[in-house]
């Protein structure tokens, strides 16, 4: 086999991954590398599989050695920045991506760097990246999420609850519909943060803070039944969310008074689950 042409081995690797057998093509990679260290391809396949597997470290080494050999690879780039950013290393895949830009400037580069610039803290960057994107790609859910998430964090609800309406068309993770409730319940538009929180409650049964929420707008619109249900299944769920229980019964616009913690402990307990 090692007498093969390290394209050959690639292309055998290849579907050998493709097909689920990483083992296979595991050993395929190490087989050439035995004869061509470092050979390109290989170790770039190579760290493919090895990522697949959760072996990242292991993964970025090989990716790096790949790009030793061949720095004008863009797909390594990518897969050196995806790497560099689980690791937390945001100079580096900020690198590599400017790279792979450079050499190739495709979609998944760009949403790679939004992501980079979103987790490594840099809002400003990041809020631009993610808007440039919804630029080109309108319904790029992804992007309208995280765009959304930024602009309600920067105060602005409006833009938010746009952005996050615009992300929830197609099928949303439960942050997302709870980050759009947020945001309508900061316009005072109850009936529908109730709604998304319910949505996002539907998804996970155990979302504590959609529960807790939803009772503050079920509060807010009158219901202090259904409050109470809520707030009672996040005590449930959570019985270190007394106090903040115990703080918006007694704050909410239709609020109620207890004098008694045990007593209060006692009807949150007694409450049924959500419907």
């Amino acid at each position: 086999m090692v007498s093969l042409a390290p394209e050959e081995i690639v292309r055998r690797a290849a579907a050998a991954f493709n097909a689920g057998r990483r083992e296979e093509a595991r050993r395929l990679c190490e087989q050439g590398l035995s004869v061509d260290p470092g050979e390109p391809m290989l170790s770039h396949l190579l760290a493919a599989v090895f990522a697949a597997s959760g072996e990242l470290e292991t993964a970025r080494t090989h990716v790096e050695a790949s790009l030793a050999r061949r720095p004008d690879n863009a797909a390594a780039r990518l897969l050196a920045a995806r790497l560099a950013r689980t690791a937390g290393d945001f100079e580096a895949a900020l690198s590599h991506l400017d790279h792979a830009i450079a050499l190739s400037p495709q979609r998944d580069a760009f949403v790679e760097k939004a992501r980079t610039l979103d987790q490594a803290g840099l809002r400003p960057q990041a809020r631009q990246a993610w808007r440039a994107i919804l630029d080109v790609i309108p319904d790029h859910a992804e992007a309208a999420a995280r765009a959304g998430r930024l602009a309600w964090e920067d105060g602005d609800a409006a833009l938010a609850v746009k952005l996050l309406e615009q992300a929830v068309l197609q099928d949303a993770p439960p942050s997302v519909w709870f980050d759009l409730a947020l945001a309508r319940q900061d316009l005072r538009d109850y009936a529908g943060a109730a709604a998304a929180y319910r949505k996002a409650i539907d998804l996970k049964a155990d979302h504590v803070e959609a529960i807790f929420n939803l009772g503050v707008v079920l509060q807010e619109t009158g219901d202090p039944e259904g409050a109470m249900r809520a707030y009672g299944q996040a005590y449930r769920l959570r019985s270190e969310s007394f106090g903040r229980i115990a703080m918006a019964l007694t704050s909410g616009s239709h609020g109620r008074l207890w004098l008694d913690e045990a007593a209060l402990r006692r009807a949150l307990e007694d409450q049924g689950l959500l419907k």
